[in-house]
């Protein structure tokens, strides 16, 4: 493979990183106005099958060894860096990692702007772009199975799994908004970005959300991952959310699905860490939309790692498939009828060091082809355990639905 050259220079902030973003062939990956935004491809790779991220932490590795990197800046996310999104299964084959030609980065009040291509040219110009276009959603429609069919499937689930032999299983559904003219992704991160600034706003190779839940980040030896899992839709009402909060916080139902949650998470990154902070009791997290038990864990890591081992490690975490995580993820195969595409896989970037933040790819949408014309494909999931109901969980998914279907007008 030919070496990149990636040249970091610091820059004065250039103010909105979104308002940077070119109509077409970007990523971004923000979080309360920082992050890093980026566009052109210098480099693609695409990967497939259970060992997906491993392939794709020793593409990574090589792809750094042979590259030349000049960072002044010297902070998580400068130098050369790249985004990926990674299916949910095995099966699909749109697991990806996009190096930019160009990105743009902010971080503590320090802005940098990185070039990276087999030849460096001057450093661009930064500045704001042309307005987005905003959305033409010509309806939204069901998409693989109608709200009935998926209540029936989550009654199935209940009773399976009060058989015996699964405890938890994660149930999603998609939504379809057919458009009257090819998306400008610019406008709905933009909404979701101003909406939702507590979540991390991504666009990778047409998969853009806003998740509010950190699979994993590791930087400099340290490893987190946010936890979530156990739901409630807010009233706006402040004072009755307030209530919520507290029977949120005291349901056994969801406490349960959230323990779950937390254990597969410990367990998975235990190996990999000389110490580790598992906090006892979650705390409520407030969105606009819904409220979520949430619990932050924390480690030191052991070795010297790549953020794309850890996530081969965590993912698929009880929180987006179940548990026992094997028999959860044949119960949706047989009962889901959803080709989850990269839906609730982790999606976020890596630098060269390792280090890197990823999400769940959760609160979102692919960009598709339909049969007659631009589709958006949407996408919400339910932690199914033997308390839940399923019109409680209907309702929970339409929440979970809102940030997207708002982004778009709906």
């Amino acid at each position: 493979m030919a070496p990149l050259l990636a040249r970091t220079v610091e820059i004065d902030d250039p103010g909105p990183l979104l308002a940077l973003l070119p109509d077409s062939d970007q990523v971004a990956w923000v979080h309360r106005g920082d992050g890093l935004v980026g566009w052109g491809r210098a480099a693609e790779y695409a990967f497939r099958g259970p060992n997906r991220f491993l392939d794709a932490a020793s593409q990574w590795r090589e792809i750094t060894r042979h590259s030349v990197v000049r960072d002044d800046v010297q902070v998580p996310g400068s130098g050369l860096v790249a985004f990926g999104a990674f299916t949910f299964d095995d099966v699909a084959d749109e697991s990806r990692l996009i190096v930019p030609q160009v990105v743009v980065g902010r971080r503590d009040g320090r802005a940098w702007v990185t070039t990276i291509g087999e030849a460096l040219g001057a450093t661009p110009l930064i500045t704001a772009t042309d307005a987005p276009v905003p959305p033409q959603v010509v309806q939204f429609s069901d998409g693989t199975v109608s709200p009935d069919a998926w209540k029936q499937t989550v009654a199935e689930a209940v009773r399976r799994i009060s058989v015996g032999g699964i405890s938890k299983v994660v149930l999603a559904r998609d939504l379809v908004a057919d458009l009257a003219a090819p998306l400008d992704v610019r406008s709905p991160l933009g909404r979701l970005a101003v909406d939702y600034p507590g979540c991390w706003t991504f666009h990778v190779d047409g998969f853009f959300g806003s998740t509010p839940e950190m699979l994993v980040r590791l930087e400099r030896g340290l490893v987190t991952s946010r936890v979530l899992a156990g739901t409630i839709r807010r009233t706006g009402d402040d004072t009755h959310d307030l209530v919520l909060a507290g029977s949120l916080a005291r349901s056994s139902k969801d406490r349960e699905e959230h323990e779950y949650a937390v254990r597969s998470v410990a367990d998975a990154l235990a190996p990999h860490c000389t110490s580790m902070n598992v906090p006892e009791s979650p705390y409520v997290l407030h969105l606009p939309n819904v409220m979520h038990l949430a619990t932050d864990v924390t480690g030191v890591i052991r070795h010297e790692t790549s953020v794309l081992h850890l996530a081969a490690s965590l993912h698929p975490s009880a929180a987006v498939g179940g548990t026992p995580t094997d028999e959860a993820l044949k119960l949706i195969a047989g009962l889901e009828r959803l080709d989850r595409g990269r839906y609730a896989g982790p999606v976020g970037w890596i630098g060269a060091s390792g280090d890197g933040e990823w999400g769940i790819g959760l609160r979102s949408a692919q960009i598709e082809e339909g049969p007659e014309g631009p589709r958006v494909r949407l996408f919400a999931g339910c932690g199914i355990v033997a308390d839940s109901v399923p019109a409680d969980e209907l309702a929970e998914a339409e929440a979970k639905l809102v940030p997207i279907r708002s982004a778009l007008g709906g």
